[in-house]
């Protein structure tokens, strides 16, 4: 666990944006809010979902529609820290943990507008796998290379004692 990431009693603390080389903005809904005024803890997960698979698809290296390999969300973890509302925009930080033949750990951050630290952060894995037989297939060398660039800021470690490898 990273000191950035730990509170003093070892919970989850939020995150710094520093730790996060790419963000991808994304507009709250008014749908997104619950009884109690803020964005439900479910839509949390869909924000992990459309941060990680928008950033792939401006990227070249996933075609939704009709590519060959798709991801299936195999894991999912999130923890909370300050609410989000709309209608402020959310900023999600993204950055890849672990990279193995046919996966990948994202870990979000995810930012109120222009906020130093993290709402709440995350994890999300995806299992790449062919669309028709939805067996696992290895990462292609162009995807590999986009999520290199995903790897740039991880050197402080993982967000939380559970996504060690």
């Amino acid at each position: 666990m990273d000191a950035a990431s730990a509170s003093a009693s070892g919970r989850p603390a939020p995150v710094g944006r520093e730790a996060f080389p790419v963000f991808v903005e994304m507009q709250t809904r008014w749908a997104d809010n619950d009884v109690y005024g803020h964005v439900n803890n479910v839509v949390y997960y869909s924000y992990f979902d459309t941060a990680v698979n928008r950033y792939l698809i401006e990227q070249g290296v996933l075609d939704i529609h009709a590519g060959s390999t798709i991801g299936l969300v195999v894991e999912t973890q999130c923890h909370y820290f300050a609410p989000i509302a709309f209608p402020e925009p959310v900023e999600a930080g993204l950055r890849v943990a672990h990279v193995g033949r046919s996966s990948v750990r994202y870990e979000i951050g995810l930012f109120r507008h222009e906020h130093t630290h993290s709402a709440a952060h995350g994890r999300f894995v995806h299992v790449y796998v062919d669309r028709q037989t939805r067996r696992p297939v290895a990462l292609a060398p162009t995807f590999l290379q986009v999520l290199a660039g995903l790897q740039g800021r991880s050197a402080n470690g993982p967000l939380d004692s559970a996504s060690r490898s």
